[in-house]
């Protein structure tokens, strides 16, 4: 039997806790099984249509979930590959460009001054053509990409240290030769000034013991300059005669003890000779007429000189002047 044959009319009675059930009566039972069939499958086609319009729209709400997933998915991606190739949030990137030029352009500028001052100091002393080069790059900056400025910063400085080295090589190495040389000068010095004075010394000595043969004699009796000569050495440094005879043929020899004597092919002037005559002027301001002041400063420059009048007279006779 059909089920929609097995259907029994149902009651619900108000204010009942259960539904009456009541057969159909006998006159009314083929009307009502027809009219109930008609309804079963009308509402049969209305829950086939909504059927199909709810598997439509689970079936395009998937679709587009799935459509934004994907999309969602590759924004983040390029987002992470961007933020790792620049390294900058993504509100930094249109700035950036503008951010790396003046970056490059202050590293040149200060890698040029540097290079610069590098290359005056080392011009002479080293080879720094490959610094001169890359200077010459590194100049065009403006017209280059900030990161070719980088790269020419980066090796325009390491060839700056290179040169850096080299100039302080060159330079330690000419300052120790300079102090070898100043040693050497100063102690060629002090060796002639002490030959010079062991010199002296063993002609004054030897003069004091020799026999009158030997060296000039002295006068018996001295000319007027001659003897204000002989007392002032005595009295100042303590020479005798054999010293007053040499320096007696001494002064005759230079100026024949003429208070006047001008040498004009040299400017030396007075009985000593001295050059020029001015510098007797230490020993008193009448130095140019008067024979005291020039004997004075005359015996100061020997005793200073050569230690004795025999030492300027050996002098003397060896090289023609004193």
């Amino acid at each position: 039997m059909h089920d929609l044959e097995r259907l029994a009319f149902v009651k619900v009675m108000p204010n009942s806790n259960s539904p009456t059930i009541r057969p159909s009566s006998p006159s009314t039972n083929g009307a009502t099984r027809v009219q109930r069939l008609k309804r079963r499958r009308g509402r049969s086609k209305i829950l086939v249509a909504g059927a199909v319009v709810a598997i439509s729209a689970v079936a395009g709400t998937g679709f587009v979930l799935q459509s934004t997933v994907v999309a969602h998915a590759e924004r983040v991606a390029a987002t992470a590959a961007l933020n790792a190739s620049t390294g900058l949030a993504s509100e930094q990137l249109s700035a950036y460009t503008t951010v790396a030029e003046a970056h490059a352009a202050r590293a040149a500028s200060i890698t040029l001054d540097q290079a610069g001052a590098v290359l005056a100091a080392a011009e002479g002393k080293t080879d720094a053509g490959d610094l001169a080069s890359s200077v010459a790059a590194l100049s065009n900056f403006e017209l280059l990409a900030p990161g070719r400025v980088f790269t020419l910063v980066d090796s325009t400085k390491d060839k700056v240290a290179t040169v850096q080295a080299a100039t302080a090589e060159v330079d330690r190495v000419a300052a120790e030769h300079a102090a070898a040389e100043a040693a050497a000068a100063a102690a060629a010095a002090a060796a002639a000034e002490a030959a010079a004075a062991e010199e002296a010394a063993s002609a004054g000595s030897g003069s004091s013991g020799s026999s009158s043969g030997s060296r000039p004699s002295a006068p018996t009796d001295p000319s007027g300059a001659q003897a204000i000569a002989r007392d002032l050495m005595a009295a100042q440094y303590g020479w005798g005669e054999d010293q007053f005879g040499c320096l007696v043929a001494l002064w005759n020899k230079e100026s024949g003890w003429n208070v006047n004597a001008y040498n004009a092919s040299s400017g030396a002037t007075g009985i000593p000779q001295a050059l020029p005559g001015s510098k007797m002027a230490s020993a008193g301001d009448d130095w140019a007429t008067n024979p005291a002041t020039q004997i004075t400063w005359g015996l100061g420059y020997i005793a200073g000189r050569y230690g004795t009048p025999c030492g300027a007279w050996d002098t003397s006779q060896s090289q023609g002047w004193y």
